[in-house]
């Protein structure tokens, strides 16, 4: 299985467990699985939905920040990987 780097966290939401993923390379799309880095932060998930503004997207690319539910606590400046099988 390879990964990609295809942006970090810039924020995270502690009360909705909400992380902030400023999209740097390529993009992505719901369903895609991601693998989230960091010091303390090591997990992947597949993404089930994402936000932009508040409103539901199906796609996000570069240049672009999103908000993603997440399965465990993130941090800032964690890295974030697309699984790529």
């Amino acid at each position: 299985m390879e990964e990609k780097l295809i942006g970090k966290i810039t924020h995270y939401f502690t009360n909705i467990g909400v992380g902030v993923i400023e999209i740097t390379d390529n993009k992505l799309k719901v369903g895609d699985s991601i693998h989230i880095k960091g010091t303390a932060t090591d997990f992947e998930q597949k993404i089930a939905s994402m936000q932009i503004e508040h409103e539901n997207v199906k796609e996000a690319e570069a240049g672009q920040a999103i908000g993603l539910k997440v399965d465990q606590a993130v941090r800032d400046n964690d890295q974030v990987f697309k699984i790529i099988e």
